[in-house]
C-alpha cells in the first residue's frame, strides 16, 4: 500500500492542477482571452477614473463571476463534446444552459460597469 501524503501536500498540489487549469483556460479559450482584454481594461479605467475601494471590491466580484462561470461553461462544454461528440439535442441543451448562465453573469457584470462608470464619464 502506498504511503498516503500530507494535506498540506495534497493542498498544494490542487493549488497547482487549479493554476495549471487557469493557464489553460487563458491560453486556449478565444472567449476568456476576449473577457481577460475586458478585465485588464475595465482595470485601467479603475485607476484612471479613481474608483472607490467598494467600487474596485464590485469589479473584481464581476470580473471573477464572469470568468469563472466561463471556465465551468468550457468545462460543461469539453465533457459534453467527450461524451457525445455528435450532434445531440440534449446536448445541445445542456451547453445552450451553461452559455446562458455566462450570458446572465456577463449581463450582470456590464449594468455594475455601468453604474460605476456613466456617472464617472459623464
Amino acid at each position: 500500500m502506498p504511503k498516503k501524503e500530507s494535506f498540506l501536500v495534497n493542498r498544494l498540489k490542487s493549488v497547482g492542477y487549479a493554476f495549471k487549469g487557469t493557464i489553460l483556460l487563458i491560453t486556449k479559450e478565444p472567449s476568456i482571452k476576449i473577457q481577460l482584454v475586458i478585465a485588464i481594461a475595465v482595470t485601467i479605467a479603475g485607476f484612471y477614473f479613481d474608483i472607490s475601494k467598494t467600487e474596485w471590491g464590485i469589479q473584481i466580484l464581476a470580473i471573477a463571476l464572469v470568468m469563472s462561470v466561463e471556465g465551468v461553461n468550457t468545462a460543461v462544454e469539453e465533457i459534453a463534446n467527450f461524451i457525445h461528440p455528435e450532434y445531440h439535442e440534449k446536448i445541445g441543451y445542456i451547453k445552450d444552459i451553461a452559455a446562458g448562465a455566462v450570458f446572465i453573469a456577463a449581463i450582470c457584470a456590464i449594468a455594475l460597469g455601468c453604474i460605476i462608470y456613466i456617472p464617472k464619464v459623464f
